[in-house]
């Protein structure tokens, strides 16, 4: 049963909230990263992109849900799991852009500049994400900056006007434990606030999945 809804795009903090939820005990947490891992789970989220089933279905074991895929379907997940508390993971749209560009968005190059070649399993979660997010969220305009912070800018307000007030924090990851633990009602741990996913990190973790191919 899904207890938190992450609806912050990726690069707003999301991998070091996926580390702050499983410290809390709101593990284990969906984040793209385990759609790669677990690809037998895609089925479900093309169906529930194309409204032929909940996507409850798609999350179903888990305890949170963070980042893409997640946040295209936050007011579904928000009606599935009414008891659920909706994070909506900020920050300076400008910041988000410029990591996003280069991580996210680059990350579907190889060095030279090509479309990388996948195979199997990866390909098709690749698809899907570029269905989903670059096709779809950002309407293929995702290196017109201007618009790119519109998306993002129209998804914040959206969320903010959905979801009601007592099940909604608007966090970011500078604010720590405090706002995050108390809307949670859970205690502060006595380490810092996780922070983890830098450029670096995240373009390691990409060859990993998906080689330089």
């Amino acid at each position: 049963m899904v207890g938190v809804i992450g609806a912050g795009f990726g690069r707003t903090g999301t991998m070091s909230l996926h580390t702050a939820l499983a410290l809390l005990g709101f593990g284990p947490v969906f984040h793209m990263g385990e759609l790669y891992d677990r690809p037998e789970r895609l089925g479900a989220w093309r169906d529930a992109a194309a409204g032929r089933e909940s996507v409850g279905r798609a999350v179903a074991g888990y305890a949170s849900t963070l980042g893409w895929p997640g946040c295209a379907f936050v007011g579904d997940l928000v009606r599935a799991f009414p008891r659920a508390r909706v994070v909506l993971t900020d920050r300076d749209p400008e910041a988000w852009y410029r990591s996003a560009y280069r991580t996210l968005y680059l990350s579907r190059f190889d060095e030279q500049g090509r479309r990388r070649r996948l195979e199997g399993d990866t390909a098709q979660v690749a698809a899907f994400a570029e269905e989903l997010i670059w096709d779809g969220a950002f309407h293929g305009r995702f290196e017109e900056r201007s618009h790119a912070l519109s998306v993002f800018s129209e998804h914040r307000e959206r969320v903010i006007a959905a979801v009601p007030g007592d099940r909604l924090l608007v966090f970011r990851a500078e604010e720590g434990w405090g706002p995050l633990c108390s809307f949670l009602g859970v205690p502060v741990p006595g380490t810092p606030y996780p922070r983890s996913n830098g450029a670096a990190d995240f373009h390691a973790r990409v060859r990993r999945r998906i080689g330089r191919r």
